[in-house]
């Protein structure tokens, strides 16, 4: 555990990309001898580089300080209901290695040996100075993923193995780094938190649309998981149905529901999950999820709203970026035609970070941890 003095310090750096040790005393409050000794500790170790020196009008040059990229690495493992991805990142949450496995849906025994394969193939690619930095694995998993076995089409005894299986200490007796683990949209969520373009915004309701619709929080520029680490289940939010009646967000707004309907119309619909950066065309069937998932998301953002006071809602997804600035522009079109009065509406954004969200939300997991203040909660799951 890093001092927290250290820890305010690399997370200002990383907010601001560089700076010299005068800008950090008067963003903390610090002395510049306690500053310095800081900095100088954290460039011995590695994790800060030397910028060239800015000259004033006066006075001895000052010398930023920024993120060292190969000052550590970490590794995120998302385990989705149609695909597995494990990924290995920088200091500055740039993506260095990846793996990937697509399946009709996950098991404990295929997951482990994913990842017990990938880790070998990533690391091997590394420098053993390298693979000493690695920081720790970070697991974004839905929670309770045996609930899912109906809607995910999995045979029921196999997705029950999950419930008896502890996958973090399965993968940790892998490893010589700590693993941590999270529920997926709430990791998600941290990623945009960590790596994403959310300067300014200290509350915020973060909605991950995958497989199945899900999400999280972010309260005081922190993200907030709750006592059971499943705050933000914002797949469970009750919102109309088509006929009107009260329904969950998942049964309508997750990309499941559009698989189905191409389906049924006795169309592929393989790539929506192997090919995220592109669906092709897709007619009729996508306009109707769009306009229905939209309105699904505009009444959750309004029920949100009325408990906590968001500055915005942002929606990302695995989905091409095309269609999740349809997906956005339609649920902003939508919250206009509800009845708000008494309410803040917050700014509804497109996410910044993409399909990898989950993933890298994973690998920010021991980042947080051991590097940052306040950015990112960690439950056990």
């Amino acid at each position: 555990m890093r001092d927290a003095n250290e820890r305010v310090v690399l997370s200002l750096v990383r907010d601001h990309g560089s700076l010299a040790k005068t800008d950090i005393a008067r963003l903390t409050g610090l002395s510049a001898q306690t500053v310095s000794v800081i900095m100088r500790e954290l460039e011995t170790e590695g994790l800060f580089v030397r910028q060239e020196p800015v000259r004033g009008k006066i006075g001895q040059p000052s010398i930023p300080m920024a993120l060292n990229p190969d000052g550590a690495y970490f590794l995120g493992l998302k385990i989705g209901r149609r695909s597995a991805d494990l990924v290995l990142i920088d200091f500055l949450g740039t993506v260095r290695h990846s793996e990937q496995m697509s399946y009709r849906y996950p098991t404990p025994y295929d997951t482990v040996d994913f990842v017990s394969k990938g880790l070998k193939r990533i690391r091997a690619q590394l420098t053993p100075e390298q693979d000493r930095r690695i920081a720790g694995l970070g697991i974004a998993i839905p929670f309770e993923l045996w609930n899912w076995s109906d809607t995910a089409g999995a045979p029921r005894p196999v997705m029950d193995e999950w419930r008896h299986r502890d996958i973090r200490f399965e993968i940790q007796a892998q490893c010589s780094f700590p693993v941590y683990l999270q529920n997926d949209a709430t990791s998600a969520c941290g990623a945009e938190l960590v790596f994403g373009q959310t300067r300014g915004l200290r509350n915020f309701i973060y909605f991950y649309i995958g497989a199945f619709a899900g999400g999280g929080i972010v309260l005081n520029g922190g993200l907030y998981a709750g006592s059971s680490g499943n705050a933000g289940a914002l797949g469970s939010m009750p919102v109309p149905g088509p006929d009107g009646r009260p329904t969950q967000l998942i049964d309508i707004a997750s990309i499941a529901i559009l698989e189905q309907a191409l389906i049924a119309e006795g169309r592929d619909a393989s790539h929506l999950w192997t090919s995220p950066e592109d669906w092709g065309v897709l007619g009729a069937a996508l306009d109707r999820w769009i306009d229905a998932a939209s309105s699904a998301l505009a009444y959750g953002i309004i029920a949100a709203s009325s408990v906590i006071d968001f500055e915005a809602a942002i929606i990302d997804g695995w989905m091409p970026a095309t269609v999740r600035n349809r997906l956005v522009a339609a649920t902003a079109l939508a919250i206009s035609a509800i009845d708000v009065e008494g309410l803040g509406v917050p700014e509804v954004r497109e996410g910044t970070v993409g399909i990898h969200a989950r993933a890298l939300g994973a690998a920010s997991l021991p980042l947080s941890e051991r590097f940052l203040i306040g950015a990112n909660t960690v439950s056990g799951g």
